[in-house]
């Protein structure tokens, strides 16, 4: 693991301390619904019947029709709201967990890198420790976890402070207006869904994995050091592009059309892609069967 037990501790004492936070949602339904779809897609054996004990029944073994509950829970849960990003101080595009990893008022571990690796350890630990004596929800951390690997693959959940990852950056996405956060998480890709998909996610689904190469199954699902999950990676490559294409002419006032939307959707199938990628590698190391965790330790 890349963290001790002594930070998983303090990251979960401290985020059942935060109350009435906000924060932006993650990838709009079709973004997070494509995510967990492509991660069901590679899910080993031992993974697929762990996600489908812990599902309520009336998801009917389908991760992906509840991979937009964490949205849903910023109401009830109010803590949870900061949970889906991590802020960056303005322009220095690049992310550092001790630096960044804290909500608006300060709270340490309220952040999306700390959330996922609170809700990995949730899992692991359970699922490693039969009868061991937890208060832990595992449906819940399941659905965290899954929610929560897609939103950190989100460039602008990885952005800039002043500008709340583009929330406050107001455009237009064509002729509507839309601040530029709107534009990553959900324009995009309905857009492209309209234009290059008939409207029709599955296609786009089938698409974006058509195209996902058997040399990047590893090289986007492992993680250095034997760690079960690697967060502060995926916040790295998304402040890196969230500098490289999301900020990049899309200035407060701007218009943005076919030059920003054609160059910018291969980024954002891409990331979802990896994001379904490491979501499942993620789930399959979570579920690993006894035999494959003591080979593992030879």
């Amino acid at each position: 693991m890349g963290m001790s037990s002594s930070p998983l501790l303090r990251i979960w004492k401290a985020l059942l301390l935060l109350q009435f936070v906000t924060g932006a949602l993650g990838w709009g339904k079709e973004g997070h619904y494509a995510v967990c779809k492509i991660a069901e897609a590679y899910l080993n054996e031992d993974a697929t019947a762990a996600v489908k004990e812990l599902l309520p029944e009336y998801a009917d073994g389908d991760l992906a029709s509840l991979c937009s509950w964490a949205d849903t829970m910023n109401f009830r849960y109010h803590w949870s709201s900061a949970l889906h990003y991590v802020d960056t101080p303005d322009f220095f595009c690049n992310y550092d967990f001790a630096r960044d990893c804290h909500d608006s008022s300060g709270h340490r571990y309220a952040c999306v890198t700390a959330a996922i690796y609170n809700y990995t350890d949730q899992l692991k630990s359970e699922y490693h420790n039969p009868g061991a004596v937890t208060n832990y929800n595992l449906t819940e951390a399941l659905l965290f976890l899954s929610h929560f690997v897609g939103d950190v693959h989100q460039p602008l959940h990885v952005g800039f402070l002043g500008d709340l990852g583009g929330n406050t950056i107001i455009v237009h996405w064509y002729t509507r207006k839309a601040n530029l956060h709107h534009v990553w998480d959900t324009s995009i890709i309905e857009s492209a869904m309209k234009d290059f998909y008939n409207s029709d996610l599955t296609t786009m689904i089938n698409s974006i994995q058509s195209n996902i190469t058997d040399n990047e199954l590893p090289l986007w699902g492992d993680c250095e050091g034997n760690q079960t999950v690697c967060p502060n990676v995926f916040a790295s490559e998304s402040i890196s592009l969230a500098c490289k294409y999301a900020y990049r002419n899309a200035t407060p006032g701007s218009t943005l059309t076919d030059d920003y939307f054609l160059s910018r959707l291969p980024i954002v199938e891409e990331r979802v892609a990896q994001a379904g990628v490491c979501l499942a590698a993620t789930l399959n190391r979570v579920f690993a069967s006894k035999v494959q965790i003591a080979e593992s330790r030879r």
